[in-house]
């Protein structure tokens, strides 16, 4: 994949003196005060922001926040709080400026602009191609930076791209296009893949993608309660898609005829009810009962699985294997944790339940990349192309 980064641009010189559009993910969460709870998303937009300083460039940058109605501004919808921590972290002044769409606002070289909620304007979600052509006159530089709406064909993601003199990745979005092709493009063998949650029918195109591509398919949750249906064992009361038994079975077939596994665990742990304070017990899975919930897998399972990964030469990570916010119920999503942490295997882990056990196991620092992105990193590992990468990929070629 061939597409032109801002870092290009700026070594090239072409950004000094030029206005710089940066579209970067800053949809944080904010409490009923409108405070910042969590600010990973404004740090990580301040590389490119940085950059674009030091090339001598006159910066916007913008991002959706949250679900507003298009023409309908409401406080709470404001990037203001955004704006004051991205100052903050810049030690430099950040204007907010309302109403951008069609300019008139002034920019100097050295200075910061916050272009407020961009889908507050009627046609951002649908890629109005007018809107889009606005955006575009806006700027000199075009900067996609935000890999978590990368999926979404959106007039400040894609039609920006196609109108501006030039579109380019930001540092964020190139880290994980180089990430995503390490892992799944060139990857060192075997590439073992994790995929847990709670159903199949949300990750079977994932699944159905990666048995072709992988050496070994780690499941979890629900899905894997699923496939231990699937290899004719009773699970009890546990969560799983009966109906798509035979879609498991397929994923297994398709793996085994490449020589390739999909390890079946070989004992679990259950409880009577799914709750934090739930009695644990480890079973074999040939001794769940029909009143057993399984909420994780046991011990054996877990060792036999950490001794893949660590022999790995590729890892995957999408999702915990149980329900590792119940203590009783971690030892299994902690245990493949903490062997990816060990492994000296090329590791990418994404999604939010993952990004919650990287943190709670603290082995961020562990992980070879740490996607942004939930929504576009589960399109990539079903093999879809992102819109943000076809549209750069096209402008790359001229």
């Amino acid at each position: 994949m061939h597409i032109l980064t801002f870092a290009e641009v700026c070594q090239r010189g072409e950004a000094r003196g030029n206005r710089v559009f940066i579209r970067a993910d800053l949809n944080v969460p904010l409490n009923d005060q409108g405070q910042i709870t969590e600010d990973t998303r404004v740090r990580a937009s301040v590389p490119a922001v940085q950059m674009a300083l030091d090339a001598g460039a006159a910066v916007m940058i913008t991002s959706h926040l949250g679900r507003p109605t298009e023409g309908e501004f409401k406080p709470e919808d404001s990037l203001a709080p955004v704006a004051k921590r991205l100052a903050e972290l810049l030690g430099k002044p950040v204007r907010l400026q309302q109403n951008w769409v069609d300019g008139g606002f002034e920019l100097h070289p050295g200075e910061v602009v916050m272009l407020e909620n961009c889908r507050l304007n009627k046609g951002e979600k649908k890629n109005d191609d007018a809107l889009a052509q606005k955006y575009a006159k806006l700027c000199d530089i075009f900067v996609h930076d935000a890999f978590g709406t990368a999926h979404r064909a959106e007039a400040s993601t894609y039609g920006i791209a196609k109108y501006a003199p030039i579109a380019c990745a930001g540092p964020l979005l190139a880290a994980e296009i180089d990430a995503i092709q390490r892992a799944l493009a060139n990857p060192k063998r075997p590439l073992i893949a994790i995929v847990a949650g709670s159903k199949v029918s949300t990750k079977l195109t994932i699944l159905q993608a990666l048995a072709d591509k992988v050496d070994g398919l780690i499941v979890g949750g629900g899905i894997a309660n699923t496939f231990l249906l699937a290899a004719g064992h009773a699970i009890g009361k546990s969560l799983a898609e009966p109906d798509l038994i035979e879609e498991a079975r397929k994923v297994i077939d398709k793996m085994k005829a490449r020589g390739a596994e999909v390890p079946i665990p070989v004992d679990v742990v259950v409880a009577d009810r799914f709750a934090a304070d739930a009695k644990a017990t480890v079973k074999t899975v040939d001794q769940v009962g029909p009143e057993d919930m399984i909420l994780d897998i046991g011990p054996k399972t877990a060792q036999q699985l950490a001794d893949k990964l660590k022999a790995a030469g590729t890892i995957v990570w999408n999702g915990p294997v149980g329900v590792f916010e119940f203590d009783a119920f971690a030892n299994g999503t902690k245990t493949l944790a903490m062997a990816i942490a060990a492994s000296p295997a090329f590791s990418i882990a994404g999604g939010g339940d993952t990004l919650a056990a990287i943190a709670k196991y603290d082995i961020a620092d562990k992980v070879g990349y740490i996607s942004t992105g939930g929504g576009a990193f589960l399109e990539v590992l079903e093999g879809k192309t992102l819109p943000a990468f076809e549209i750069l990929e096209a402008r790359a070629r001229g």
